[in-house]
């Protein structure tokens, strides 16, 4: 099988995805090598806010601004820990670099600055991430699981959460009543 890095993309669950943990989201791929892959569901807000978040960990907002940024549900692994997907990159502690402009951020100075109002200018924070063992996503390519299209930062931040999975279909110039969930026959 030929070596696909999909790094960079998001990955579109088909609307046959019958896994809870994926059935309609957006996920977009921080990292993908001969490893494995490493992802975050971007589209599914859960009821907890980022001021919220801060407090629970001991940090004391001195910023509003967080009291309006909803928590995400990153996918089902680690989801008792914290991961801040960013643009710029910037210098923190433990940051994945994605490509150029954007980054995933692990480590708590990232949120200590955005409780002080000081953090990156695009975020989006998320508990657990997805992951995919050596293969185990390519296998998943094979089977129709996912659609995949180069992802795009207003996407990712400017597009509202609910309204990300139609966005990122559009770039593919699709239509989601034009999936099917089921194959036909002839």
């Amino acid at each position: 099988m030929q070596a696909v890095n999909l790094t960079q993309q998001f990955l579109i669950a088909m609307p046959a995805m019958s896994d809870p943990h994926f059935a309609k989201t957006l996920t977009f791929i921080c990292e993908h090598n001969d490893q494995g892959a490493l992802g975050v569901v971007v589209n599914r807000p859960i009821d907890l806010t980022l001021h919220a978040l801060l407090e629970q960990i001991e940090i004391t907002p001195t910023s509003d601004a967080a009291k309006a940024i909803l928590v995400h549900y990153g996918g089902p692994v680690q989801m008792d820990r914290g991961f801040v997907l960013h643009s710029p990159v910037g210098t923190w502690q433990s940051t994945l670099a994605v490509g150029d402009l954007i980054g995933l951020t692990t480590s708590k100075d990232i949120l200590q600055a955005v409780a002080r109002g000081e953090g990156p200018s695009q975020m989006l924070v998320t508990l657990g991430y997805a992951g995919w063992a050596p293969g185990q996503l390519e296998h998943e390519m094979a089977q129709n699981a996912w659609l995949t299209v180069e992802a795009e930062a207003r996407i990712l931040f400017d597009t509202p959460a609910e309204r990300r999975y139609d966005a990122s279909l559009k770039l593919l110039g699709i239509d989601l009543a034009m999936l099917s969930d089921a194959a036909g026959h002839a």
